[in-house]
């Protein structure tokens, strides 16, 4: 009984915080659902679209939506690895170099436009995503508890930017596009009061203790040995796929179990189900696996590659 109760109160929480962000973001409900499930996976976000719909006001509505540190980075060519993490400077009174924390040293780091950076720049990210850690001069400075990047990105066919490197894809746990809003949802948004405005009156939901507890209690979420099974044959899938010439990384299985707890807690289930795996299943590899040089040549899409997985690797069956 307890641990229905407790289920529950993840859920009510899940949606309290969710529906704060949909006070800035409107009508892009699933978009913000996936991204709140994100932040409670421990897990960090690309948000990949074309200009000026709105990547950049979800990642700041997320951020405002729980009492933390926000930190951001504007990505340009010009910016150097220690306008990321920080830099050692001389202190004159001690007579010593002490450590200048960058933006990065926050609860929510907001890389906009991440791919205008160099790919040196870029690379200053991946310490501190995939360890929660930052290293100057040899010296390890450690990252909050509650640490979450959400970078932004533009079209790789637009001028003027740096493709991520597959290392540093492979760090984001989904790849998310906001898309543009319907017709309806336009004529709201004409109606409607200033986006800025709104953003500034949102209030927090949390604090980034709370978010912390609830993302703790996400990871006793049950796994059945077969569904846990069946998220290892899906990657292994991408692995042998003759389509496929990079296919998922153990870190990515580790993503899509942790983000199908939350999926799981957020609509109120003590346990994971096959139909969590198979939501998300797109969301976390699509970023991560590449075609091969044939299967580009031929006109194949890793969207349709990664559902003829899903609807050729068996779920298990209930009970």
């Amino acid at each position: 009984m307890v641990e229905t109760d407790r289920v529950t109160a993840f859920a009510q929480r899940f949606t309290q915080l969710c529906d704060n962000v949909n006070q800035v973001v409107s009508g892009k409900t699933e978009v913000v659902g996936l991204a709140v499930t994100c932040l409670l996976s421990g897990g960090h976000i690309l948000l990949e679209d074309v200009p000026g719909v709105g990547k950049t006001l979800l990642a700041k509505a997320l951020a405002a939506s729980v009492h933390g540190r926000f930190g951001r980075l504007q990505f340009t060519p010009d910016l150097l690895p220690a306008d990321v993490v920080g830099t050692s400077v001389w202190n004159s009174a001690e007579s010593n170099f002490s450590f200048r924390p960058g933006p990065v040293f926050a609860n929510f780091v907001l890389a906009d436009e991440v791919n205008r950076a160099s790919p040196k720049t870029q690379s200053a990210l991946l310490e501190a995503m995939a360890e929660e850690q930052v290293t100057v001069d040899g010296t390890t400075n450690a990252l909050p508890e509650v640490f979450m990047v959400i970078a932004t990105q533009n079209p790789m066919e637009h001028h003027g930017t740096f493709p991520l490197p597959e290392s540093q894809l492979d760090r984001f746990l989904m790849r998310l596009s906001v898309g543009y809003p319907s017709r309806a949802d336009e004529l709201a948004l004409l109606a409607g009061g200033d986006r800025t405005r709104l953003l500034a009156d949102l209030s927090p939901v949390m604090d980034v203790d709370s978010l912390a507890k609830m993302a703790r209690f996400a990871e006793s979420i049950h796994i059945a040995g077969p569904v846990g099974e069946y998220v290892v044959d899906l990657a292994r899938a991408t692995r042998t796929h003759p389509g496929i010439s990079l296919g998922a990384s153990p870190r990515a299985i580790l993503g899509l179990q942790s983000a199908a707890r939350v999926r799981a807690a957020s609509q109120g289930r003590s346990y994971v189900m096959p139909d969590d795996i198979k939501a998300l299943f797109a969301l976390v590899m699509s970023h991560r696996v590449v075609l091969s040089g044939e299967s580009l040549s031929a006109g194949a899409r890793t969207e349709d590659t990664l559902a003829e997985i899903l609807a050729t690797v068996p779920a298990p069956r209930p009970g």
